[in-house]
């Protein structure tokens, strides 16, 4: 089992920045460890569907963005530290949401597949996102 918790949200104004966390944990990592799984960021508002923000892969060399927030959003990780980061920018008020935080354990980075949130297989509980014009 892997334990994804996810922090850094708030209440911000457009125009600023939030840098989101997902920090990882559990068993599974003794059999593969934390840099074998990609890494995807999505949000979530009252009554659309989940959608994808932006994906890293287990090494941290391949990413891809929406392109809502390419250019303003930077996703990274510390494999070190099995922490994954989302660095927002200029945030909008149509980037409010619940951002949560998924992983995979796959080397797999097709821009197709790693965008289809059912193909995580973990996910945390989400951070609210509020964006005020």
């Amino acid at each position: 089992q892997v334990q994804l918790v996810e922090s850094g949200g708030g209440s911000v104004q457009a125009g600023d920045s939030l840098r989101l966390s997902c920090a990882a944990s559990g068993r599974a990592f003794k059999d593969y460890p934390f840099k074998d799984y990609y890494m995807g960021w999505f949000r979530q508002t009252p009554g659309k569907e989940r959608e994808f923000v932006a994906f890293i892969s287990g090494s941290g060399g391949t990413s891809h963005y929406s392109d809502s927030v390419k250019g303003r959003f930077t996703i990274s990780r510390d494999n070190a530290k099995n922490t994954g980061y989302l660095e927002m920018n200029l945030l909008q008020v149509e980037d409010a949401g619940m951002y949560y935080c998924g992983v995979k354990l796959s080397a797999v980075t097709h821009p197709t597949m790693v965008r289809d949130g059912a193909r995580y297989d973990y996910w945390g509980q989400g951070t609210q996102v509020t964006v005020s014009s």
